[in-house]
């Protein structure tokens, strides 16, 4: 059983491969590396895990070589802080999410059942194995064109003066850089049984008029959440500078 339609179907069944194609940037000879990458153990064999494994170190030189280039004065421990701020579970699982990945698995039926199309270990597996096959099929540079087009959107983003720093850390020296007080952070609800809680928790800060609600699988993910959403009005609150001031 599977959670979408067969990838490497016959014609006229392709549309969602085809589609994933564009999405990538890059059109398989060997399609079916494509398929073997969407496959989960669960469904048969050959399934992903190994093209996971090579597509991990595809990935990892790849976003290395664009950080060294993208970073020149940087040491290397900031360069590796920064590639695993990128290559993470989080990072990738959304991106398979922007392509559409959870619809093209080919998933067992137990997984199907279970949500494993939603799963993000398993959105994140796949993803890789998709660079690795890119890799079988097509050699090192297309895959590395592949992961650029993929990443830069997140390489945009990085700022190495919060680098390694958490959104409630982030949020706490923006106020004691203005003298302002610490944020307080208060849990308004939990849902769920013991093993499987949902929180929602309040970051307020009075001085700005900030009032935040975060949630998340734990309470301090919950915070973490809203201190992010808090620095961003904090930060949106600030008066502009004038132009040669």
């Amino acid at each position: 059983m599977t959670a979408g339609p067969p990838v490497g179907a016959p014609a006229g069944r392709r549309t969602d491969a085809d589609a994933l194609c564009a999405l990538l940037g890059y059109a398989f000879t060997d399609v079916s590396l494509l398929r073997q990458a969407l496959t989960h153990r669960s469904h048969s064999s050959p399934h992903n895990e190994r093209l996971e494994f090579l597509g991990d170190s595809v990935l990892n030189l790849a976003v290395a070589r664009l950080l060294y280039a993208r970073f020149p004065q940087a040491p290397e421990g900031t360069l590796s802080r920064l590639r695993a701020n990128l290559v993470n579970q989080q990072t990738l699982s959304a991106l398979a999410v922007r392509l559409g990945l959870g619809e093209l698995l080919r998933l067992g039926e137990g997984e199907v059942k279970s949500g494993g199309a939603q799963r993000p270990s398993i959105l994140a597996d796949a993803l890789e194995a998709i660079f690795g096959a890119i890799y079988l099929d097509g050699g090192f540079d297309p895959a590395e064109r592949v992961i650029r087009h993929l990443f830069e959107p997140f390489l945009e983003r990085l700022d190495l003066e919060t680098l390694g720093k958490d959104s409630k850390t982030q949020l706490q020296e923006f106020l004691q850089g203005r003298r302002l007080a610490l944020p307080q952070y208060t849990v308004v609800a939990t849902h769920g049984r013991a093993h499987e809680q949902h929180f929602v928790v309040e970051c307020r800060v009075e001085e700005l008029g900030i009032r935040c609600l975060g949630e998340g699988p734990s309470r301090r993910k919950a915070e973490q959440d809203a201190a992010r959403q808090a620095l961003a009005l904090a930060k949106g609150s600030e008066p502009q500078k004038r132009e040669g001031r």
